[in-house]
C-alpha cells in the first residue's frame, strides 16, 4: 500500500457515481435483435467491464438497448471496450498489392516497426522497417515483426506483381510497345482506335476468388482512413477484401478458418528477452487443429498465398509468411503495444466477441445513488459492532480479551490494506454490499478466538494442565473446528459469488475475503501470541484478571460439567 502510495479504497457506483453508457444494436433492415443474441452480448459486456466481479459495474437490458454503469468518472478506456466487436480472425491471403498513399499521409504514418504484428510462437524478431508507399524488395510485404516460424524477408509485390516474379519487367516493356502501336493503328475508316483498357487484375491469380469480392478489392482505397477503421463486421464464412492498419497494403482474404471463439484465453505480457509488450493466444482443442491445418495449407501455397492474415474487426493487423506448419495451438500478436493497449486487446479477445454491432447512443456521468452519508453510516455501524465485540471480550475474558482485541485490530488492518490494494490493482470498488460483508466478518473473526479460548479453559480446569501445555493441546483440537467453520463460510461465499451478480456478488466476495483473512490471523497471530503470553507469569499463575484463574474457570465449568475435556 505504501509502495503504491495508495491509502484510500476506491468507491463503487452507489457511493461515488460513475459513467452510464447506452448501447443500441445495429441489425440488418433495422430488425429487432433476437433475445438470445442480446443475452449473449450482455454476458460478454459484463465480463469485459466486470471480469473479476469486484468492480461494481452493472450491465442490464432495457428493451433492445443495453445499459452499462461503470464506477468512476472518465472511464474512457472501458467505454471503448464495451462497444468493440473485437472478433479476431485468421484468414489465408489470396491476393495482395501495395497501396499508393498520399505523401502527407505517408509522412505522418507510423513506421511498420511500431505497428502491431503477429507471430505463431513466442519468439518474434523485428524486421527492417520500410516506407509505407514503396516497399523495399528486401522487406516483408507487411513490414512486420515475424517469428522464427515465419519466413525471412521476401520481395514485396509491385502493384502488378504476379507469381512469375522477375518476368514482369520484360512484359511491361512489351506491353508498352504494343500500347504505342495500338494508338497509331488506323481503323479501316481511317480513324485511330482507342487504346485497350488495362485489366486491373492483370498478373493476379484470381483462381478461387469470388468475383464480387474481387470487384470490391479493385475499388478498395486503403488511403482513405474510413476503410482502415476497426469495427467492420466481416462475415467469417465469406471471402473478404480489406486493408492493413497503416493502409500500406490491401488484400483479398479467404474464409476464416480460425476465429475469435476458437481462442481459449488471451494474455498480455512482456516478450521474453525484450521489453516489448505482446498479446499471447492459446487456442481451444478445435481451434488448435484448425490453426495447424491453416498454416499447413499456406505453407504449401505459392506467393502470396503462403501468408496468413490476422484480422481484427475487419482490419489486417499483419500477414506474415508461413515457412512451416505450426502445431501446438499458440499464437502471438507483437509490435507497437504498451501495457495499456496490450491489456485492452487481451481483455477484448479473452472475454469474447460481441454477436452484434452496437452504437453508443448516449454517454452520461451519473452521481452516486447513496452518497457520503450512507458511506459514513456503514462505517459507523462497523465501528459500533467492533467496539461491542471488544467490550464483551474484555468483560468476559479479561486479560485474554487483549488477545481478542489485538487479533481484531490485525484483521482490520489486513482487511483495509487488501481493499486498498485490490482497488488499485484489480478494479475492486467498495460499495455498500461490500461494507456489509466486512461488518459481518467481525463475528467470523470473533468466533475463531472464542473457540480457541474455550478449548484452553477446558484443558486447564481443575489444574489438570499448565497453561503452556494447555495452549498447545487446545490448539490441535481447536484449529480443526476453526478450519471447518471457515471452510463452510468460504464455500457459501464461493457459491454465492458465482451464482449471483452485482451487489450480491460483491457481498459474497467481501465475506470470502475476510474468511481467508481470519484463517491467516488465527494461525499467524492469535495462536503464536497466546503461546508467548503463556510464558508470562501473570497468565501462567492464573491471576484473577488474566481470565484463566481457577475460580473463574470453575464458575464457567459449573452446571454438571465433568472433568473430561470436551470438544469446543
Amino acid at each position: 500500500m505504501f509502495l503504491q502510495q495508495a491509502y484510500t479504497p476506491k468507491l463503487g457506483l452507489d457511493l461515488a457515481g460513475g459513467t452510464t453508457v447506452t448501447l443500441s444494436p445495429v441489425t440488418q433492415n433495422n430488425a429487432a435483435p433476437p433475445e438470445e443474441i442480446l443475452d449473449r452480448a450482455v454476458n460478454i459486456i459484463r465480463d469485459r467491464v466486470n471480469g473479476t466481479g469486484i468492480s461494481d459495474a452493472e450491465v442490464a437490458k432495457s428493451g433492445d438497448n443495453i445499459i452499462i454503469s461503470i464506477p468512476g468518472v472518465g472511464q474512457s478506456e472501458a467505454v471503448k471496450l464495451v462497444a468493440t466487436t473485437a472478433e479476431l480472425r485468421f484468414r489465408q491471403v489470396l491476393a495482395m498489392e501495395p497501396t499508393q498513399i498520399p505523401q502527407e499521409m505517408a509522412t505522418n504514418a507510423p513506421t511498420p516497426s511500431a505497428s502491431p504484428s503477429a507471430s505463431a510462437t513466442g519468439s518474434a524478431k523485428p524486421s527492417s522497417s520500410q516506407s509505407a508507399t514503396t516497399p523495399a524488395p528486401s522487406a516483408s510485404p507487411t513490414g512486420k515483426a515475424l517469428s522464427s516460424a515465419l519466413t525471412a524477408a521476401s520481395p514485396a509485390p509491385s502493384p502488378s506483381a504476379t507469381q512469375d516474379g522477375g518476368q514482369q519487367d520484360g512484359k511491361k516493356d512489351q506491353d508498352a510497345k504494343k500500347g504505342q502501336d495500338a494508338k497509331s493503328t488506323p481503323t479501316p475508316t481511317g480513324e485511330t482506335s482507342p487504346p485497350p483498357q488495362q485489366d486491373p487484375n492483370a498478373g493476379v491469380n484470381t483462381e478461387g476468388i469470388d468475383p464480387a469480392v474481387l470487384a470490391q478489392y479493385n475499388k478498395l482505397d486503403c488511403a482513405d482512413p474510413k476503410n482502415r477503421g476497426q469495427g467492420v463486421q466481416d462475415d467469417p464464412n465469406k471471402q473478404f477484401a480489406g486493408c492493413e492498419t497503416d493502409g500500406s497494403f490491401k488484400y483479398v482474404l479467404d474464409v476464416a478458418k480460425v476465429v475469435g471463439t476458437d481462442i481459449n484465453t488471451a494474455s498480455a505480457g512482456v516478450q521474453q528477452g525484450t521489453t516489448e509488450w505482446v498479446v499471447q493466444l492459446d487456442f481451444k482443442s478445435k481451434g488448435a487443429g484448425e490453426w495447424s491445418k491453416l498454416t499447413t495449407t499456406a505453407y504449401n501455397s505459392p506467393e502470396p498465398r503462403n501468408k496468413v492474415a490476422v484480422v481484427l474487426d475487419g482490419v489486417v493487423i499483419t500477414a506474415p509468411n508461413i515457412i512451416s506448419p505450426i502445431p501446438g495451438g499458440r499464437a502471438e500478436i507483437t509490435g507497437g503495444f504498451d501495457q495499456i493497449s496490450a491489456t485492452n486487446l487481451a481483455d477484448q479477445l479473452k472475454y469474447g466477441a460481441l454477436p452484434l454491432k452496437f452504437n453508443r447512443s448516449s454517454i452520461e456521468t451519473v452521481s452516486s445513488t447513496l452518497g457520503q452519508d450512507q458511506l459514513q453510516g456503514g462505517l459507523i455501524s462497523g465501528v459500533i459492532g467492533l467496539a461491542l465485540v471488544v467490550l464483551y471480550s474484555l468483560f468476559y475474558y479479561r486479560g485474554l480479551g487483549i488477545v481478542a482485541v489485538l487479533s481484531l485490530v490485525v484483521a482490520t488492518v489486513i482487511t483495509y490494506t487488501s481493499v486498498v490494494v485490490l482497488g488499485h490493482n484489480a478494479g475492486f470498488r467498495l460499495s455498500l454490499p461490500h461494507i456489509i460483508g466486512l461488518v459481518v466478518s467481525i463475528g467470523i473473526t470473533a468466533d475463531s478466538f472464542i473457540v480457541y479460548f474455550e478449548r484452553i479453559r477446558d484443558e486447564m480446569k481443575e489444574g489438570r494442565r499448565s497453561l503452556r501445555a494447555a495452549v498447545e493441546v487446545a490448539w490441535v483440537r481447536a484449529r480443526r473446528t476453526i478450519l471447518i467453520a471457515d471452510a463452510v463460510m468460504f464455500i457459501a461465499a464461493i457459491v454465492l459469488y458465482f451464482l449471483a451478480v452485482g451487489g450480491v456478488a460483491g457481498f459474497a466476495f467481501a465475506m470470502g475475503l475476510t474468511t481467508l483473512i481470519d484463517v491467516v490471523v488465527v494461525f499467524l497471530f492469535t495462536k503464536p501470541f497466546i503461546a508467548m503470553l503463556a510464558r508470562v507469569r501473570f497468565f501462567a499463575k492464573g491471576h484473577p484478571l488474566s481470565g484463566l484463574d481457577a475460580e473463574r474457570m470453575s464458575e464457567a465449568g459449573s452446571g454438571g460439567r465433568t472433568t473430561t475435556p470436551q470438544e469446543a
